[in-house]
């Protein structure tokens, strides 16, 4: 039976199934794992369903030539954080779990675009605080959602998602740019770059893969470009934002609002970000849900299985 290593604490049901089909150890600690874990993880392991901060770079690998691990089932479906290239070089395999996390995804997307809109969380420490002094017609006064404009940066399984919800539930325009053409069965226009996407949206929703080649792709030009009464919501990876520029764009006006959900040195978030009251801040709650997270677990399961039985995994990157 292959011995597997699970790096963060699972769902009761994902930790019974695992432990059913593979003979397997689950780490008791919820921070991501260090360097030296795992380096032994690869030594000492079959397999290893990591996730999210588990960085395991090049540097890991080239302790090795081949390790004794030879899959990594990632739990999620960014996978930025291992390089995948030099997991191959080393004869280890890299799944992921799409499709699982889609709608959980986008629903904090939504959740982050009308508390950010409609100054939601501004106005429960206004509650809280013991300062609101009751309804008057100007009383914190935001952003109307439905018949606006959203622009989506990425067209994926999860940008699609958002869209759909943005065109069907809040009768909004969707605008969106994608690295490659991308056809969609709802009403929506693909824009020629960045900059068109910024000036046209009232909600700007950043939904593109993490990694290299969208490292700060949203920085002060986009910010420059944006309408000074549109939001940005961030639910792709933190690095994908430049996060000194949005925090100077809160901190001076250029734009009206953030809903963030990622951050660029998660979870560290800046004390100056988290001073400001235009920016809507949740600790990465973007598939936090117990039905969803079961779901990438068994997806990730799916993976070992199918590999350890000799077949393609469902879901390799």
């Amino acid at each position: 039976m292959p011995k597997l290593l699970i790096t963060r604490p699972m769902p009761d049901s994902v930790a019974a199934a695992a432990h059913a089909a593979f003979e397997t150890e689950i780490r008791d600690k919820t921070a991501p794992m260090t360097a030296s874990e795992m380096r032994a993880a690869l030594a000492l392991y079959d397999a290893v369903m990591p996730t999210l901060g588990d960085a395991f770079d090049a540097g890991i690998f080239d302790e090795f030539d081949t390790p004794r691990c030879r899959i990594l089932a990632n739990f999620g479906v960014g996978y930025n954080h291992i390089d995948a290239e030099a997991a191959r070089a080393h004869g280890v395999t890299v799944t992921n779990t799409p499709g699982a996390v889609t709608d959980a995804t986008a629903d904090i997307a939504m959740t982050l675009m009308l508390m950010s809109a409609r100054r939601a969380a501004e106005g429960e420490r206004l509650v809280r605080a013991g300062a609101w002094q009751g309804w008057h017609p100007t009383q914190m006064l935001g952003l109307h959602l439905t018949g606006k404009t959203v622009g989506i940066v990425g067209m994926g399984r999860i940008g699609q998602a958002i869209a759909r919800r943005c065109h069907f539930g809040f009768g909004m325009e969707v605008v969106y740019v994608n690295r490659s053409p991308r056809e969609v069965d709802f009403p929506a226009r693909q824009l020629a770059d960045l900059a068109a996407l910024a000036a046209a949206a009232d909600v700007v929703v950043i939904a593109t893969p993490g990694g290299a080649e969208t490292h700060h792709l949203i920085g002060a030009d986009t910010f420059a470009a944006m309408k000074s009464t549109a939001h940005l919501v961030n639910i792709a990876r933190g690095d994908v934002v430049d996060e000194a520029a949005l925090i100077d764009a809160l901190q001076t006006g250029r734009i009206a609002g953030a809903g963030l959900d990622v951050y660029e040195f998660e979870p560290r978030v800046p004390d100056a970000l988290r001073a400001l009251e235009n920016v809507t801040l949740l600790p990465h709650l973007g598939t936090a849900a117990l039905e969803v997270r079961e779901a990438m677990g068994r997806m990730a399961l799916d993976n070992l299985r199918a590999f350890f039985a000799g077949n393609e995994p469902p879901n390799r990157v």
